[in-house]
């Protein structure tokens, strides 16, 4: 009977066996054609077309396009172009250390803000100074790429930076020598609420060796007299899987499943487990994500919230639920190829976006909320796959004016700030800084002398609209509603948009301010302890 069995289910399997190596055969026949006709059809065009082609620029092109249809974290880095990836995957480079930013109204680039201890702040560089050479190149009209480019470089070279700051009369020179910076993944941290004992931490970036920061500052923290801690995971955008686990086993039991992934192939397939004794593993705790937390962020967020280890607050999450790996290519190229996706300890994967079924317009889909699956937590609450982390308590961002945006990305701020910094040497410190009445009205009135131009986007909409009705044969219909509109929208007064705005102005222009006295960690600080959904998680924790 047995052999019977056996026989009938061998009988069963080769018609299987068989339909399987007829289906790899194709695919690898389809492979090997399609790329004779690719490498045919370059070589006719090398040979024929009128005008001589880059190999390099076509090739790369075609390359891009192809990756461009899988999904957006498939990544060819060439040889001599890796600094991207390097940076991305270590958070470290070889520069100055410090952020640049557009100075637009003179066509320049000008220094953002300095990191502390790095190259840059250590020579007298400071936030608002405006670059106009490097090395004696005058960089007038380059991108702020290339400035950044320029500034980069060879650990160890040296250049001269020559800039001009507002209050100096002559421009100031700067002998630089680059070094390996590393960007901080744990920009500041400290006891936010004494009578609570409650701490806070905000982790930029999941990076090579951030886990060990976290640890640090935790550490420090207990022995300041932390009983709970705030985890501020928002607008990070992951990286590392190894050290999300060695961050979730910082607050749960050695051995506990953080994550799994499972890929095509057998070598993708892993379990990760926390490998050490955790610092803390019943200290309350809870974890602030928004839109923006993705990756790794999810996976630290997702596997302590299965674990039923966390609250978590704020806005459901990315839903970035694949796993890249780096592949080695021809003549010292890197390919960052999607190898799995990852599936946190309830087994659900978090992944929202379908890369392989597009709209028309080429976007990718993602799964309505009525087609994902239940999982369950560690004791038994439900949660759900295909759309990030949706978190335990749902926090409203509050909308921000569009005038908000406009004064961020022009160079009203920084331009204020300048002037502000010239007038105070010193300010109070960064939790307790406020601008007083008489220095926004500082600021109305820079803003107002200035060449800013508010993007109204009412009139382009009622421009459209207007067009509309002519298309449609309607606008006799509407003109005169049309025209009353358009009247109060022209009437808008910009002095009066800055004080109605007040409230949402200020508290981004302040941290612009604190930052140029006390650098990232400074405006860290402030945003902490003005900021509405660090109060409600402390509300929480109490």
């Amino acid at each position: 009977m047995n052999k019977l069995l056996i026989s009938s289910f061998l009988l069963l399997l080769s018609p299987l066996s068989a339909f399987a190596q007829e289906r790899q055969a194709q695919t690898g026949f389809d492979v090997s054609r399609n790329l004779e006709v690719f490498a045919d059809i370059y070589r006719q065009l090398d040979l024929f077309y009128v005008d001589t082609l880059s190999a390099d620029t076509c090739v790369r092109r075609a390359i891009d396009g192809m990756l461009s249809e899988i999904d957006p974290y498939t990544v060819f880095y060439p040889g001599d172009d890796q600094e991207e990836l390097i940076t991305m995957t270590t958070g470290r480079y070889a520069g100055i250390g410090a952020i640049i930013r557009p100075y637009k109204q003179e066509e320049r680039a000008a220094i953002e803000e300095p990191y502390e201890g790095c190259p840059a702040q250590e020579a007298g560089v400071r936030a608002g100074d405006v670059i106009l050479s490097i090395d004696g190149k005058d960089i007038k009209g380059w991108p702020v790429s290339e400035v950044s480019k320029n500034l980069r470089g060879e650990p160890g070279t040296t250049f001269e930076l020559r800039v001009r700051r507002l209050g100096e009369k002559k421009p100031l020179s700067f002998k630089l020598t680059r070094r390996q910076i590393q960007t901080p993944a744990v920009p500041w941290y400290g006891i936010i609420d004494e009578q609570a004992h409650i701490g806070y931490l905000y982790l930029s970036s999941v990076t090579d060796h951030c886990s060990r920061d976290v640890r640090y500052a935790i550490t420090e923290m207990k022995q300041q007299g932390m009983e709970r801690l705030i985890l501020d995971l928002r607008d990070n955008p992951g990286g590392a899987v190894v050290e999300a686990i060695e961050i979730v086993g910082m607050f749960v039991p050695r051995g506990s499943l953080v994550v799994s992934t499972k890929g095509k192939i057998a070598a993708s397939n892993h379990e990760y487990r926390t490998p050490a004794e955790p610092i803390d593993s019943v200290m309350p705790l809870a974890v602030l994500v928004n839109s923006n937390s993705a990756s790794a962020a999810e996976i630290i967020s997702g596997a302590l919230q299965d674990l039923d280890r966390a609250v978590i607050l704020g806005q459901r999450t990315y839903g970035k639920g694949l796993v890249q790996g780096i592949r080695e290519v021809p003549y010292r190229g890197q390919l960052k190829i999607t190898t799995a996706r990852y599936y946190i300890p309830s087994g659900r994967c978090i992944q929202a976006y379908d890369y392989r079924h597009r709209t028309l317009d080429g976007a990718a889909t993602t799964l309505p909320d009525s087609l994902t699956h239940e999982f369950h937590t560690r004791l038994g609450r439900p949660v759900r796959d295909g759309g990030g982390i949706l978190p335990d308590s749902i926090l409203v961002v509050d909308s921000v004016p569009a005038m908000v945006y406009d004064l961020y990305n022009s160079d009203a701020f920084f331009n204020y700030a300048n002037e502000f910094v010239a007038a105070h040497p010193t300010i109070a410190a960064p939790a307790d800084f406020s601008l007083s009445d008489s220095d926004y009205e500082a600021f109305v009135a820079s803003v107002v002398a200035s060449d800013f131009k508010f993007n109204g986007r009412m009139e382009s909409v009622l421009s459209q609209l207007r067009q509309l009705a002519r298309i449609e044969g309607r606008l006799e219909l509407i003109q005169e509603d049309l025209a009353r509109l358009e009247n109060k929208v022209k009437q808008s007064d910009l002095r009066a948009d800055l004080t109605r705005f007040r409230q949402h102005i200020q508290p981004y222009l302040e941290t612009e301010l604190v930052s140029r006295y006390y650098y990232q960690r400074g405006a860290l600080q402030h945003q902490a302890a003005h900021d509405k959904n660090i109060r409600k998680a402390i509300e929480t924790l109490r």
